[in-house]
């Protein structure tokens, strides 16, 4: 089954590629892999939450937080294709490097990049397992509360 195919049973539609906000392209092809830049949450041009990721009214929820990382992923498959001529080149999914905006406190990382893996995992299915990190910083451009990079192997 083609991806496209598996975009349409999943009832899953990929969004129009994200402009880039500074100086650079949204992914770039070398030979057999396409690595995209940091791709944020945004959805229809914008984003939908704010802040850092952590336990309290004052922050993002990490169950928000996985969602967000879930159209991260969507974001970075559509910039993968555009960037290979088409998304029935992507093959699968080597590696997910995901960045989470953190209060302090917040140890919990790797369950808001599962909102990522795990779309992968499901439009991929096993060449969507790829190897990962998933690392809390600071604060992220646009004080988005996640960003993703994805490199994609073409077929």
């Amino acid at each position: 089954m083609s991806v496209s195919q598996r975009l349409a049973e999943l009832g899953i539609e990929l969004p129009a590629v994200v402009p880039p906000v500074a100086a650079y392209i949204p992914a770039t092809v070398h030979g057999d892999i396409v690595q995209t830049s940091g791709q944020l949450p945004m959805v229809d041009g914008a984003l939908p939450l704010t802040g850092k990721v952590g336990d309290g009214a004052e922050h993002v929820a990490p169950t928000d937080a996985a969602e967000l990382a879930r159209a991260c992923a969507l974001n970075a498959l559509a910039a993968a294709a555009a960037a290979a001529g088409g998304l029935d080149r992507i093959a699968g999914v080597l590696k997910v490097t995901g960045f989470v905006a953190s209060d302090p406190a917040f140890t919990g990382q790797p369950g808001v990049i599962n909102g990522a893996s795990e779309v992968l995992g499901e439009i991929f299915g096993d060449a969507g397992r790829h190897a990962r990190s998933a690392v809390g910083v600071a604060v992220l451009p646009l004080d988005a509360p996640v960003e993703i990079e994805v490199a994609f192997l073409l077929a």
